[in-house]
Protein backbone atom coordinates (compact mmCIF):
# COMPACT_ATOMS: atom_id res chain seq x y z
CA UNK A 1 0.00 0.00 0.00
CA UNK A 2 1.13 3.65 -0.76
CA UNK A 3 2.62 5.86 1.73
CA UNK A 4 1.32 9.17 1.85
CA UNK A 5 4.20 11.81 1.74
CA UNK A 6 4.61 13.95 4.80
CA UNK A 7 2.24 17.41 4.37
CA UNK A 8 4.78 20.85 3.06
CA UNK A 9 5.97 21.92 6.51
CA UNK A 10 4.60 25.74 5.37
CA UNK A 11 1.43 26.81 4.46
CA UNK A 12 0.78 29.66 2.47
CA UNK A 13 -2.30 31.62 2.09
CA UNK A 14 -2.69 33.69 -1.71
CA UNK A 15 -3.08 37.23 -1.17
CA UNK A 16 -2.14 40.67 -3.00
CA UNK A 17 1.72 40.84 -3.20
CA UNK A 18 0.87 44.56 -3.57
CA UNK A 19 -1.50 44.55 -0.59
CA UNK A 20 1.24 46.30 1.44
CA UNK A 21 1.81 43.87 4.04
CA UNK A 22 3.02 40.16 4.65
CA UNK A 23 1.80 38.23 7.94
CA UNK A 24 3.52 35.06 9.07
CA UNK A 25 2.71 33.24 12.03
CA UNK A 26 6.08 31.43 13.63
CA UNK A 27 4.18 28.65 16.22
CA UNK A 28 0.94 27.70 13.87
CA UNK A 29 1.02 24.47 14.43
CA UNK A 30 1.57 21.38 17.05
CA UNK A 31 2.22 18.84 14.44
CA UNK A 32 5.10 16.45 14.65
CA UNK A 33 5.33 14.13 11.51
CA UNK A 34 4.82 10.14 12.14
CA UNK A 35 8.21 9.62 11.35
CA UNK A 36 9.90 12.14 14.10
CA UNK A 37 9.37 10.56 17.72
CA UNK A 38 9.85 13.58 20.53
CA UNK A 39 9.03 11.22 23.02
CA UNK A 40 7.27 14.02 24.70
CA UNK A 41 3.46 12.97 26.24
CA UNK A 42 0.41 13.92 23.74
CA UNK A 43 -0.71 16.06 26.71
CA UNK A 44 2.06 18.48 26.40
CA UNK A 45 1.05 19.37 22.54
CA UNK A 46 -1.64 21.13 23.59
CA UNK A 47 -0.23 23.77 25.92
CA UNK A 48 2.04 26.76 24.73
CA UNK A 49 5.26 24.64 24.58
CA UNK A 50 3.77 23.32 21.39
CA UNK A 51 2.73 26.32 19.43
CA UNK A 52 1.01 29.53 19.93
CA UNK A 53 -2.81 28.77 20.60
CA UNK A 54 -5.24 30.63 18.45
CA UNK A 55 -2.74 32.75 16.50
CA UNK A 56 -2.98 30.23 13.32
CA UNK A 57 -6.46 31.08 13.31
CA UNK A 58 -6.29 35.02 14.08
CA UNK A 59 -3.55 35.21 10.85
CA UNK A 60 -5.78 33.44 8.37
CA UNK A 61 -8.73 35.97 9.13
CA UNK A 62 -6.38 38.78 9.04
CA UNK A 63 -5.22 37.73 6.04
CA UNK A 64 -8.41 37.18 4.03
CA UNK A 65 -9.70 40.84 5.77
CA UNK A 66 -6.90 42.58 3.88
CA UNK A 67 -6.42 40.46 1.10
CA UNK A 68 -3.11 39.65 1.95
CA UNK A 69 -0.59 36.94 1.92
CA UNK A 70 0.76 34.86 5.06
CA UNK A 71 2.41 31.91 5.74
CA UNK A 72 2.37 29.70 8.60
CA UNK A 73 4.55 26.77 9.72
CA UNK A 74 2.80 23.48 9.87
CA UNK A 75 5.23 21.99 12.59
CA UNK A 76 5.68 22.52 16.20
CA UNK A 77 7.95 24.47 17.83
CA UNK A 78 9.10 21.73 19.85
CA UNK A 79 10.72 20.17 16.65
CA UNK A 80 12.82 23.42 15.84
CA UNK A 81 11.68 27.11 16.74
CA UNK A 82 11.85 29.47 13.23
CA UNK A 83 11.47 32.30 15.25
CA UNK A 84 15.02 31.98 16.49
CA UNK A 85 18.48 32.13 14.63
CA UNK A 86 20.53 29.29 13.59
CA UNK A 87 23.02 29.26 16.13
CA UNK A 88 20.41 30.44 19.10
CA UNK A 89 21.32 27.41 21.43
CA UNK A 90 17.27 27.52 22.14
CA UNK A 91 16.96 26.68 18.21
CA UNK A 92 16.00 22.97 19.28
CA UNK A 93 14.76 22.91 22.70
CA UNK A 94 15.95 20.18 25.04
CA UNK A 95 14.12 21.39 27.90
CA UNK A 96 10.72 23.67 27.58
CA UNK A 97 8.58 25.25 30.58
CA UNK A 98 9.44 21.87 32.36
CA UNK A 99 9.11 19.50 30.12
CA UNK A 100 11.85 17.32 29.08
CA UNK A 101 11.77 16.91 25.24
CA UNK A 102 13.96 13.36 24.97
CA UNK A 103 13.80 13.57 21.17
CA UNK A 104 15.80 16.62 21.32
CA UNK A 105 18.13 15.50 23.96
CA UNK A 106 21.27 13.61 22.62
CA UNK A 107 20.94 15.81 19.23
CA UNK A 108 24.15 16.47 17.68
CA UNK A 109 24.77 18.78 14.80
CA UNK A 110 23.85 16.69 11.95
CA UNK A 111 20.34 16.20 13.55
CA UNK A 112 19.82 19.82 13.52
CA UNK A 113 21.14 20.32 9.97
CA UNK A 114 18.44 18.11 8.77
CA UNK A 115 15.84 19.58 10.91
CA UNK A 116 16.68 23.05 9.21
CA UNK A 117 16.58 21.43 6.23
CA UNK A 118 13.79 19.98 6.14
CA UNK A 119 11.47 22.72 8.74
CA UNK A 120 13.39 26.11 8.99
CA UNK A 121 14.80 26.79 5.74
CA UNK A 122 11.43 26.13 3.40
CA UNK A 123 9.71 28.23 5.67
CA UNK A 124 12.47 31.53 5.39
CA UNK A 125 12.10 30.13 1.42
CA UNK A 126 8.64 30.69 1.35
CA UNK A 127 9.11 34.02 3.54
CA UNK A 128 11.65 35.18 0.46
CA UNK A 129 9.57 34.31 -2.16
CA UNK A 130 6.58 36.20 -0.71
CA UNK A 131 8.79 39.46 -0.56
CA UNK A 132 10.44 39.47 -3.71
CA UNK A 133 7.17 38.81 -5.14
CA UNK A 134 5.74 42.08 -3.13
CA UNK A 135 8.97 43.44 -4.31
CA UNK A 136 8.24 42.87 -8.04
CA UNK A 137 4.77 43.99 -7.67
CA UNK A 138 6.35 47.45 -6.83
CA UNK A 139 5.30 47.23 -2.77
CA UNK A 140 7.94 46.49 -0.31
CA UNK A 141 5.75 45.10 2.70
CA UNK A 142 5.41 45.70 6.24
CA UNK A 143 5.90 42.48 7.84
CA UNK A 144 3.33 41.81 10.93
CA UNK A 145 3.82 38.15 12.63
CA UNK A 146 1.37 37.15 15.13
CA UNK A 147 2.03 34.78 18.44
CA UNK A 148 -0.07 34.48 21.39
CA UNK A 149 1.18 34.56 24.73
CA UNK A 150 -0.10 32.54 27.94
CA UNK A 151 -2.44 33.96 30.81
CA UNK A 152 0.16 33.47 33.89
CA UNK A 153 4.04 33.25 33.68
CA UNK A 154 5.32 31.30 36.94
CA UNK A 155 1.92 32.26 38.60
CA UNK A 156 1.49 35.42 37.95
CA UNK A 157 -0.87 37.03 36.16
CA UNK A 158 0.04 38.72 32.98
CA UNK A 159 -1.90 42.01 32.88
CA UNK A 160 -2.02 42.77 28.94
CA UNK A 161 -4.90 41.14 26.55
CA UNK A 162 -2.02 42.16 24.27
CA UNK A 163 1.55 43.43 23.16
CA UNK A 164 3.19 44.90 20.91
CA UNK A 165 7.02 43.99 20.06
CA UNK A 166 9.90 45.77 17.85
CA UNK A 167 13.28 46.58 17.85
CA UNK A 168 15.03 49.19 16.16
CA UNK A 169 12.14 50.38 13.70
CA UNK A 170 8.93 51.35 15.21
CA UNK A 171 7.49 52.63 12.43
CA UNK A 172 4.53 50.17 12.56
CA UNK A 173 4.67 49.21 15.89
CA UNK A 174 4.30 52.77 17.68
CA UNK A 175 0.91 53.48 15.71
CA UNK A 176 -0.23 49.78 16.38
CA UNK A 177 0.45 50.84 20.14
CA UNK A 178 -1.52 54.10 20.06
CA UNK A 179 -4.60 52.66 18.50
CA UNK A 180 -4.56 49.68 20.49
CA UNK A 181 -4.82 52.18 23.37
CA UNK A 182 -7.44 54.14 22.12
CA UNK A 183 -9.34 51.16 21.34
CA UNK A 184 -13.33 51.40 23.18
CA UNK A 185 -12.45 48.48 25.07
CA UNK A 186 -10.00 49.59 27.23
CA UNK A 187 -7.18 47.63 26.32
CA UNK A 188 -3.99 47.04 28.59
CA UNK A 189 -0.86 47.08 25.67
CA UNK A 190 2.07 45.77 26.37
CA UNK A 191 4.98 47.89 24.92
CA UNK A 192 7.65 45.23 24.12
CA UNK A 193 5.99 43.50 26.44
CA UNK A 194 5.20 40.59 27.51
CA UNK A 195 8.65 39.86 26.15
CA UNK A 196 11.42 42.04 24.11
CA UNK A 197 11.52 42.32 20.60
CA UNK A 198 14.56 42.40 19.68
CA UNK A 199 16.14 39.29 19.37
CA UNK A 200 18.95 38.32 17.03
CA UNK A 201 18.18 36.19 14.35
CA UNK A 202 14.34 35.62 14.66
CA UNK A 203 12.32 36.22 11.70
CA UNK A 204 11.46 39.54 12.59
CA UNK A 205 15.65 40.34 12.23
CA UNK A 206 15.94 37.60 9.12
CA UNK A 207 13.76 39.11 7.07
CA UNK A 208 12.26 42.88 8.17
CA UNK A 209 15.00 44.55 9.94
CA UNK A 210 17.54 42.62 7.24
CA UNK A 211 16.04 44.32 4.49
CA UNK A 212 14.74 47.90 6.14
CA UNK A 213 11.17 46.86 5.91
CA UNK A 214 8.49 48.16 8.19
CA UNK A 215 7.37 45.58 11.38
CA UNK A 216 5.54 44.41 14.41
CA UNK A 217 5.44 41.51 16.15
CA UNK A 218 1.76 40.81 17.60
CA UNK A 219 1.27 39.30 20.86
CA UNK A 220 -2.54 38.32 21.85
CA UNK A 221 -3.12 36.34 25.08
CA UNK A 222 -3.64 32.89 24.05
CA UNK A 223 -7.32 32.82 26.03
CA UNK A 224 -8.86 35.80 24.10
CA UNK A 225 -7.93 33.84 20.73
CA UNK A 226 -8.69 29.85 22.03
CA UNK A 227 -11.96 29.86 19.98
CA UNK A 228 -13.23 31.09 16.70
CA UNK A 229 -15.23 33.87 18.04
CA UNK A 230 -11.70 35.23 19.81
CA UNK A 231 -10.25 35.11 16.33
CA UNK A 232 -12.19 36.95 14.47
CA UNK A 233 -12.59 39.74 16.75
CA UNK A 234 -8.80 40.13 17.15
CA UNK A 235 -8.30 39.71 13.21
CA UNK A 236 -10.79 42.67 12.74
CA UNK A 237 -9.49 44.92 15.19
CA UNK A 238 -5.97 44.83 14.16
CA UNK A 239 -7.28 45.10 10.24
CA UNK A 240 -9.11 48.15 11.10
CA UNK A 241 -5.57 49.20 12.76
CA UNK A 242 -3.47 48.41 9.72
CA UNK A 243 -6.02 49.56 6.78
CA UNK A 244 -4.73 53.01 7.12
CA UNK A 245 -1.57 52.46 8.10
CA UNK A 246 -1.18 50.50 5.13
CA UNK A 247 -3.25 53.07 2.99
CA UNK A 248 -5.55 50.38 2.28
CA UNK A 249 -9.36 50.73 1.68
CA UNK A 250 -11.68 50.01 4.11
Amino acid sequence: MPVSPPPHPVETVPGDPACGVLILCDHASNHVPEDLDLGVPEAEFARHIAYDIGAAGVTRRLAQELGAPAILTRFSRLIIDPNRGRADPTLVMRLSDGAVVPGNARIDEAGRAERIARFYDPFDRAIDDAVAAAEAAGAAPAIVTIHSFTPYWRGVARPWQVGILYDRDDRLSVPLIAGLRADPAGLTVGDNEPYGGGLPGDTIDRHATARDLPNALVEIRQDLIAGEGGQIEWASRFARLLRPLLGTPA
